[in-house]
C-alpha cells in the first residue's frame, strides 16, 4: 500500500504553511497539531485500508475528519488578528460545504473516486478540506453577532443531515464498490452503509448542536446584559457591506 498523500502529503504543507503565515500561542498550536493528528490518524491508521477496499463507514469517518473535525480545528490554530484579514461570507461558504458533501457522495462520482485513487480521490479529500475550512472560517473569525452564528450552524445541520439519514434509510447499497467490495468479516454493504449513515448523523448532530448551543448561549447572554446589542450589531454588518 502507498503512503496516503493525505497524511505525507496535505499534512506536511499544513504544517509548514501554518508555521511561516501565522503567530500563534500555545493553544493555537495544539489546535493546529490536533487537527493535523486527526488526518494522519484517518489515513495512516489501518482505517485507510478499511475505506479504500471494504468498508464505507470507514471512508465516511475519513470525509467527515476531513470536511468537518480537522478544520474546524485548523480555523481555532489561527490567531484572531491574523485570521480577521481573510473575510468568508457565511452564505457561499455553506452553499459550497452542502455542494461538496452532497456532489462527492453521488454514487457515480463516489465510485468513480475509488477507482482513482491515486487521482481524483485525492481532489475529493482536498475539496472536502478547503470547504470544510470555509464552512468554520466565519464561525470563529466572522465579524457576525452569535446569534447569526448560531442560526448559521443550525441551518449547516439541517442542510447536511439529510445525507446521512438518507444513506440509513434506504432499503439497498448504493454503491457498486463497497457492494462488490470483498469482505472476509464484518456487516453486509446494506449494513455498513446504514451503519455509515447513522454514524454520520449523529455525529453531525452532537459536533453541529454543540457549537450551536455554545453560540446562542452567548447569544442569549449578551442580550440580557444589553437588549440593544443585536440590534447594534446588524446595523454595523449592514454597514460593512454597504462599504
Amino acid at each position: 500500500m502507498s503512503a496516503p498523500l493525505e497524511a505525507f502529503g496535505f499534512v506536511p504543507a499544513i504544517a509548514i504553511a501554518y508555521a511561516l503565515w501565522t503567530k500563534p500561542s500555545r493553544a493555537h498550536v495544539a489546535a493546529a497539531a490536533a487537527a493535523l493528528a486527526l488526518i494522519v490518524a484517518a489515513f495512516v491508521t489501518p482505517l485507510q485500508q478499511y475505506a479504500t477496499h471494504t468498508f464505507l463507514w470507514a471512508h465516511l469517518l475519513q470525509n467527515v475528519v476531513l470536511a468537518e473535525w480537522a478544520p474546524a480545528l485548523l480555523a481555532v490554530a489561527v490567531p484572531h488578528e491574523q485570521a480577521r484579514r481573510i473575510r468568508v461570507p457565511m452564505l457561499p461558504a455553506l452553499v459550497v460545504w452542502i455542494a461538496t458533501y452532497f456532489v462527492w457522495h453521488l454514487p457515480w462520482l463516489y465510485d468513480v473516486a475509488l477507482h482513482h485513487q491515486h487521482t481524483l480521490l485525492h481532489v475529493e479529500h482536498l475539496t472536502y478540506l478547503l470547504a470544510g475550512l470555509a464552512l468554520w472560517w466565519p464561525v470563529v473569525h466572522g465579524p457576525e453577532s452569535s446569534g447569526t452564528k448560531a442560526a448559521y450552524l443550525f441551518a449547516a445541520f439541517v442542510l447536511a443531515s439529510p445525507l446521512g439519514l438518507l444513506l440509513g434509510l434506504i432499503p439497498r447499497a448504493i454503491y457498486p464498490y463497497y457492494v462488490h467490495a470483498p469482505r472476509t468479516w464484518g456487516p453486509s454493504p446494506l449494513h455498513d452503509q446504514q451503519i455509515a449513515g447513522v454514524t454520520m448523523a449523529l455525529e453531525q448532530a452532537f459536533v453541529f448542536f454543540a457549537v450551536f448551543a455554545w453560540y446562542l448561549h452567548r447569544f442569549l447572554q449578551d442580550e440580557s446584559r444589553d437588549p440593544e446589542l443585536f440590534s447594534a450589531q446588524r446595523r454595523d454588518q449592514r454597514a460593512v457591506r454597504r462599504t
